[in-house]
């Protein structure tokens, strides 16, 4: 591969990409199994509101922790065996949620539910990945093609209640069991990591240590946690809201939800192409404002069909752009030698703002009135505070080290 022509590097570039792209979205399907169904698992196991929404989030809690040491584990490995190996790894989660769910027990659902959070870690797999294979003037394009890979959510979505009546609880999760086992012999065959890949074999826990120690690391884990938290919970939690709000059966709320995915799903490389030709910054501070304006038109509970997919189809895009956004001004930031560990902890972050909603909203649901006006204002101020914190408190452009007074802030001048 050293001696490769530009021509073959740009072909090997541009088909490990989208193999990685393809690995992410079977493992963010796998991840966001519970979801699509949560409204049944309600129905079979006579579930409260609250009980339901633990269910729902219990995967995006340990799949958003899990890369911390998965984005670490990347830099030292690389992207190829990370990929093989999570793939491998959520193979018999998946499989052990569907006996849980047929059984009727909700605590082993929890449990088997934990596990199955191993399948969000691949998101720490492929930033590092990407930018390894891409010049920093296309890491934003690179980064947002792979973040397309959530197109997963609205595969699980759209499909997973399909393929139960289809095929029944159990075979629905040996299928896609089956395609995680493909999905890791195609990377074992054809992916490779980039020629300029050099394994990282500091010691784990300094390496994180040290990236916690950047300023970079928490304000892009600040921004990360609302624009892709944002679109985590409403992937996981609309078939409730819809099924609860407009009555729809769980079939035809996936089929919504999977609209609203969709949408978060391309507009992310859009997101981050943007931020290749314009200081990110401009582009985060778009979806910040969109998302407060949409999730306030939410609570007035637009009519089906029509007005209420225009209400979160858009916010869709907001939040899709800005998740494109944040993590092109990581690339552009983070240290060439700590990209695997800076990614860990933003996208735990981010994995994390999402864990915390789906419980918002099914605390906050108000029975009476059938609404949850409460949890969406909360998703609203909570896009106004990071878009005021945008706006006055992140530079465009990195200030010039001789402006920086601590150590601990990545200040490399960005290029717009």
């Amino acid at each position: 591969m050293r001696t490769a022509t530009p021509a073959d590097l740009g072909r090997l570039r541009g088909a490990n990409l989208a193999l990685a792209t393809w690995v992410s979205a079977i493992n963010f399907w796998a991840w966001n199994m519970i979801g699509p169904l949560s409204t049944t698992y309600a129905t079979d196991m006579s579930l409260s509101s609250t009980e339901a929404s633990m269910l729902v989030a219990t995967p995006i809690l340990v799949g958003s922790l899990g890369r911390i040491a998965v984005g670490a584990m990347t830099d030292r490995y690389g992207g190829r065996a990370m990929f093989i190996a999570v793939s491998l790894l959520s193979i018999v989660p998946v499989v052990a949620v569907g006996f849980a769910a047929e059984a009727g027990s909700y605590p082993l659902a929890l449990v088997c539910g934990f596990f199955l959070g191993i399948a969000g870690t691949i998101f720490a797999v492929g930033i590092p990945f990407a930018n390894n294979w891409y010049e920093p003037a296309r890491r934003g394009f690179a980064t947002g093609v792979f973040g397309a890979g959530m197109v997963g959510t609205a595969l699980s979505a759209f499909f997973t209640p399909r393929f139960v009546n289809w095929f029944g609880l159990v075979p629905t999760h040996i299928v896609v069991a089956a395609a995680l086992a493909v999905t890791a012999v195609v990377c074992i065959l054809v992916m490779r990591n980039a020629p300029d890949f050099r394994p990282n074999t500091d010691p784990v826990l300094p390496k994180l240590t040290a990236a916690a120690k950047l300023g970079v690391t928490w304000e892009m884990s600040f921004l990360y946690a609302v624009v892709f938290g944002g679109f985590v919970a409403f992937s996981n939690y609309l078939p409730t809201y819809i099924k609860t709000i407009y009555g729809f059966s769980a079939v035809d709320a996936g089929t919504r939800t999977a609209g609203f995915a969709l949408a978060a799903v391309l507009a992310r490389p859009v997101g981050g192409a943007l931020s290749d030709r314009v200081p990110p910054k401009y582009v985060v501070l778009a979806s910040f404002t969109g998302t407060a304006v949409m999730a306030v038109i939410a609570t007035f509970q637009p009519p089906p069909d029509l007005w209420s997919a225009l209400t979160f189809i858009t916010m869709a895009i907001f939040l899709g752009i800005g998740t494109g956004g944040v993590f092109a001004w990581v690339a552009r930031r983070a240290p060439a030698h700590a990209v695997g560990s800076v990614t860990g902890i933003v996208a735990a972050a981010g994995g994390l703002g999402g864990y915390f909603p789906p419980l918002v909203m099914g605390a906050t649901y108000d029975a009476e009135g059938n609404d949850y006006t409460v949890g969406l204002l909360l998703l609203a101020a909570t896009a106004l505070v990071c878009l005021l914190y945008t706006a006055f408190r992140l530079h465009a452009h990195e200030p010039p080290p001789s402006a920086a007074g601590s150590g601990n802030r990545d200040v490399r001048e960005e290029k717009p």
